[in-house]
């Protein structure tokens, strides 16, 4: 068999375990688990049972599907030793594929033979299913390297790929730990359906409910993290690891695990019809098998480090010194944070207090700490990512990334570490929500901000500012666990702040953003153009911080103060339109920082006074 013929089969073998696994959750999902009653191989003590009851007939066909795949996979191995001479990494790709099918036969086995199946709602159930959806993933992950490398792709190169490396096998690991929530969630939404979805977070926050409903609640929001961060790293990838193969992988992962998202809401709001489970599954193999086809594309031997290749970033200085404690805290941007760990901290004071949910010294420790990390690691990588053009700029020359103080391999290990203490210290100490927005922050100042719009469109700061506005939002959930209307208005008010922030900083620093090659407006536009927009912007922020006082959120000691504030935040946008200079975009940036300040901190103390 030529290697080509081969490459297809592979491949023909890998969508046909889709459809394999496929119809095993079709088996859980409708109790035909028993259709065969407990024997194994045989079906009801017979070769070919007959067709009395759906159940069987769904079981039984289930194995017949799977004893064809076992056949399928012994000739993709005896082809792999025809078409590949010895010691050639596809054929050990085929005997690791041969090797987790007869592991899943065993499991399959011993489901059946101890009644692990059907009505069965035990924890040695869940167990030995998360068993099986691990090997299941196995398996997958070895028909799908056996296929990618029977195409010419290079082998992996373990060593020296740094936190990139690491990075993309916390990725598989964390999909792992998803692919297991999510087949005990299935079976949970299987054996307590429910109506609503109150009616499963009702359930699922009582003690003393079956572990099966409780866990149910875990899955939806380690989804979302898990997302995150696979859009995080598919995006770090293609910019680290630049080739045609890993963007085309990184891209549809992206694309893939938005959908199963997006499924996974359906199938929630639908109430885990059949169906929505079988496609939700499906999916779930999708993406995992996108990731391992990315990761295998991004760890081959030919593939160029852009972290550690000097050629990539001639800017890039010789290093001068050992790097402190200093250097690592100029990493994290920490002039830029405070403002950020302000708006969280009197976030947490705007949210509603209960004697269940309130600021306690030690939560606000845990989040001013968290908040500060979260945002550093966000730094931390945005400064990897932007060395080279950093070099370009005076303001951002000396930065450690630039001066090579900080390799940008330990720049991104530190960056990756924060975030995880972060997320750590969030969940343990605060809540999951909390956590999820965090990482939701960092995740959009990288990737949308950072990765996708600053070097593309002018546009930059308008969208990507978003992820300035998430710190309210972690606050107020840290206290509250859940996200109120007034939590969103603390969001918009960032957000359509932020133009007129960042826009009166880029007046300034017109030059150094031309050289750099940085599309930021007045660069682009001009400076007429950007005071319009500034102006308009300032409007937009006056009319969005009044809205909480209409909707009777706050009283009238912070609507006097946000008329003051958003009075005088005119002026100076006027000043500015008026007469275009250093002065009066100085004034503009530096009061633009008090007003957000001010006017979040009176938000603050009015609610205190009303609560």
């Amino acid at each position: 068999m030529s290697t080509t013929r081969f490459a297809r089969f592979a491949w023909f073998t890998l969508i046909f375990n889709f459809v394999v696994i496929a119809w095993g959750a079709l088996v859980r999902a409708t109790n035909s688990g028993d259709g065969c009653s407990n024997h194994w191989p045989l079906c009801d003590g017979q070769i070919i049972p007959a067709p009395h009851k759906v159940k069987t007939v769904i079981e039984f066909t289930h194995r017949v599907m799977s004893g064809l795949d076992g056949i399928l996979i012994l000739a993709l191995l005896i082809f792999a030793f025809k078409a590949f001479p010895q010691k050639h990494r596809v054929r050990y790709g085929a005997v690791l594929c041969l090797v987790f099918t007869f592991i899943e036969a065993m499991i399959g086995r011993l489901l059946v033979k101890k009644g692990l199946v059907a009505e069965n709602i035990s924890v040695e159930r869940a167990v030995w299913l998360a068993g099986h959806l691990v090997n299941t993933f196995f398996l997958l992950g070895s028909l799908t390297i056996t296929a990618i490398w029977s195409t010419g792709v290079r082998p992996l190169r373990w060593k020296k790929q740094g936190a990139m490396g690491w990075a993309l096998g916390f990725s598989l690991f964390s999909l792992l730990a998803l692919g297991v929530s999510g087949a005990i969630t299935a079976l949970g939404d299987t054996k307590f359906p429910v109506h609503s979805t109150y009616e499963a977070m009702q359930g699922a926050l009582n003690p003393t409910a079956h572990f099966l409903i409780r866990l149910r609640v875990i899955h939806p929001f380690l989804a979302v993290s898990v997302g995150l961060y696979l859009l995080l790293i598919a995006g770090l990838t293609t910019h680290l690891r630049p080739s045609p193969l890993v963007r085309k992988y990184a891209q549809y992962t992206g694309l893939a695990f938005a959908l199963q998202i997006a499924i996974g809401l359906i199938n929630k709001t639908l109430h885990a019809p059949v169906s929505m489970q079988l496609v939700h599954l499906l999916f779930a193999d999708i993406v995992w098998t996108l990731t391992i086809l990315l990761t295998t594309a991004a760890l081959a031997e030919d593939v160029v480090q852009v972290e550690t290749d000097p050629l990539h970033y001639p800017e890039i200085h010789s290093a001068v010194g050992r790097a402190t404690w200093r250097d690592y805290l100029v990493l994290t941007k920490p002039r830029v944070i405070s403002l950020l760990l302000f708006t969280t901290m009197t976030a947490m004071f705007i949210a509603p207090q209960t004697p269940d949910n309130h600021v306690t010294p030690l939560l606000f420790f845990i989040v001013m700490v968290a908040g500060y990390m979260v945002a550093g690691a966000a730094n931390a990588i945005n400064m990897v990512i932007d060395r080279d053009i950093d070099g370009r700029m005076k303001r951002t020359s000396e930065r450690p990334t630039v001066t090579q103080k900080i390799s940008s391999l330990n720049a991104l290990y530190f960056a990756f570490s924060l975030a995880t203490l972060s997320f750590s210290m969030f969940w343990t100490f605060a809540n999951l929500l909390s956590a999820v927005l965090g990482f939701a922050g960092l995740v959009f100042y990288v990737l949308i901000y950072t990765l996708i719009l600053k070097r593309r469109t002018w546009h930059n700061i308008v969208i990507g500012g978003a992820a300035g506005a998430f710190p309210p939002l972690v606050g107020w959930a840290a206290v509250t666990n859940d996200l109120a209307p007034l939590a969103w208005y603390l969001f918009a008010i960032i957000f359509v702040w932020t133009p007129v922030h960042f826009w009166a900083l880029a007046l300034l620093l017109k030059d150094d953003y031309t050289e750099a090659g940085i599309p930021m407006l007045p660069s682009v536009l001009g400076d007429r153009v950007t005071v319009a927009q500034i102006g308009m912007y300032t409007v937009l922020t006056a009319v969005v911080s009044i809205l909480p006082f209409l909707q009777k959120h706050v009283g009238i000691l912070y609507l006097c103060s946000a008329i003051i504030l958003n009075l005088i935040l005119a002026l100076r946008s006027l000043q500015l339109y008026r007469t275009v200079d250093r002065p009066r975009a100085s004034s503009l940036f530096h009061f633009s920082m008090l007003y957000l300040a001010l006017l979040f901190l009176f938000m603050a103390i009015d609610r205190s006074l009303h609560l």
